[in-house]
């Protein structure tokens, strides 16, 4: 019975939340498309070269990483 109550809550507050968002479309739709010589994964701001970044640190990281395990285990070991 308590479930009941705890994830009708749940559904009152999400539901009403989205009744508060304004469309924002238009305004992303200018920032996107603007003209400023940008790649558009980049043209989000900020945070988005942050994450561009940290995913390509991981990508290199992981590499490099695969690679000493390939060249660790490509060699004998002494049992």
């Amino acid at each position: 019975m308590r479930a009941l109550r705890v994830s009708q809550a749940l559904i009152r507050s999400f539901s009403s939340t989205a009744r508060n968002m304004e469309n924002r479309v238009a305004e992303k739709q200018k920032i996107f498309q603007a003209d400023n010589d940008l790649p558009v994964h980049l043209k989000g701001g900020g945070m988005d070269n942050v994450l561009y970044r940290l995913t390509m640190a991981l990508c290199v990281g992981g590499t490099v990483y695969s690679l000493y395990c390939l060249g660790w285990a490509s060699f004998p070991h002494k049992k």
